[in-house]
């Protein structure tokens, strides 16, 4: 693992350095609800991420144990992306997030309807999906 240069001991500071760009929770995100990616379907986000960025955030989230890369089962050419537990460790916080954007933003229908059923039960929704994200990262 290529060590990080900490800006300070600041945990929020040192976790910033590795998912706190523009990029890396999107990433995390597709992971999240796709369970795996190829580099070809990070690209067709919405979000529009360039080749060159897309390319240095899976070598950093990679680097530093996030997201792993395995054999594609149907093309010698192409490798999945999956989260690894670190990865999957996030799932909390991209919860609160959604919950913020819900908050403050205007979503689409689908998004509130989901973030409502994971307010009547939280955790357990947590527990659900990191279960699952395991499950598919084996």
């Amino acid at each position: 693992m290529t060590e990080l240069k900490k800006r300070s001991d600041c945990p929020i500071s040192c976790s910033l350095d590795i998912w706190g760009d523009k990029w890396s929770l999107l990433i995390v995100r597709d992971l999240m609800y796709a369970k795996s990616c190829t580099y070809g379907d990070f690209l067709k986000s919405e979000e529009k991420i360039a080749t060159n960025i897309l390319a240095s955030r899976l070598k950093l989230l990679e680097e530093n144990n996030m997201i792993e890369k395995s054999d594609h089962p149907d093309s010698k050419a192409k490798v999945l992306y999956k989260l690894t537990q670190k990865g999957i460790d996030l799932l909390p916080i991209m919860i609160e997030i959604n919950l913020w954007a819900d908050k403050y933003f205007v979503l689409p229908p689908a998004k509130k309807a989901e973030l409502k059923e994971i307010r009547k039960d939280k955790d357990a929704f947590i527990k659900s999906a990191t279960k699952e994200l395991k499950k598919s990262s084996s």
